[in-house]
C-alpha cells in the first residue's frame, strides 16, 4: 500500500565562510542542532574575496555567511571612511564577487559583516543582511540565527527584515537588511526505502 501522505522537507542551505576557526566550529555545531545543512570554510578575512567565488560554485549554497572579525580603526568621526575599519572592505569585496556568481538577491542569500563593520557599504554591495548599523559588537551567532529564518521560512513566503532581525541576538543595533524570499520546501513523494 502507498502513503501518500509522506511528504519530505529541504530547508535551505548554508555555506559558512569565517575569519575564526572557533567561531566557525561554533557555529557549525550550531547549526547541526538546529537541522540545517550547512558546510564551514575557515578562510581569513582579506583572502574570502578570492576564494568566495569557488568556494560557492563548490558548496552550491542557498544562503552565504561571510564574517570573522572587523572594527572600527578611528574615532566615530572616521565612520564614513572604509579606511577607518579592519576588513570591512574585505567583506564588501567578497559579496561583490559573491554577486558575480548569482546577483539574484533571492536566488543567493548573503549575510555578511562583523563586530563594527561597515553596514551599509556592505548592503549597497549586494548583501541582504550586514552588520552593525550602530557599529556594535554582534554575537557570534547572530549570522546563525538569520540563516535559520530564512531556512526555514518557505520560498513563498518574503520575509521582512524586521522579523529576521528579531531573531538574533544583538538585535536591529548589530543587524540589519532588505525583504529576502525564504529557502524552506516540501517535497513530495518520501521514497518508501529510507
Amino acid at each position: 500500500m502507498v502513503n501518500e501522505d509522506r511528504t519530505f522537507q529541504r530547508p535551505g542551505r548554508v555555506l559558512h565562510i569565517d575569519g575564526d576557526s572557533d567561531y566557525l566550529d561554533t557555529c557549525l555545531e550550531k547549526y547541526k542542532k538546529l537541522g540545517i545543512e550547512a558546510a564551514g570554510v575557515h578562510v581569513k578575512e582579506k583572502d574570502q574575496p578570492s576564494k568566495v567565488y569557488e568556494l560557492l560554485k563548490q558548496y552550491k549554497p542557498d544562503i552565504l555567511v561571510l564574517t570573522g572579525h572587523d572594527g572600527v580603526i578611528k574615532d566615530e568621526n572616521g565612520y564614513s571612511s572604509m579606511d577607518n575599519y579592519r576588513n570591512s572592505k574585505y567583506f564588501v569585496d567578497a559579496v561583490k564577487e559573491a554577486r558575480r556568481y548569482d546577483n539574484n538577491l533571492d536566488g543567493l542569500v548573503i549575510f555578511a559583516g562583523a563586530c563594527q563593520s561597515m553596514y551599509h557599504e556592505i548592503i549597497e554591495a549586494g548583501a541582504n543582511y550586514a552588520s552593525a548599523p550602530y557599529r556594535v559588537l554582534i554575537h557570534a551567532l547572530d549570522p546563525v540565527y538569520i540563516c535559520k529564518k530564512i531556512a526555514y521560512t518557505g520560498i513563498g513566503t518574503i520575509i521582512s527584515p524586521k522579523d529576521v532581525i528579531s531573531t538574533t541576538i544583538t538585535g536591529l543595533k548589530g543587524i540589519g537588511g532588505i525583504e529576502t524570499r525564504g529557502k524552506y520546501r516540501d517535497g513530495y513523494p518520501l521514497e518508501p526505502y529510507r
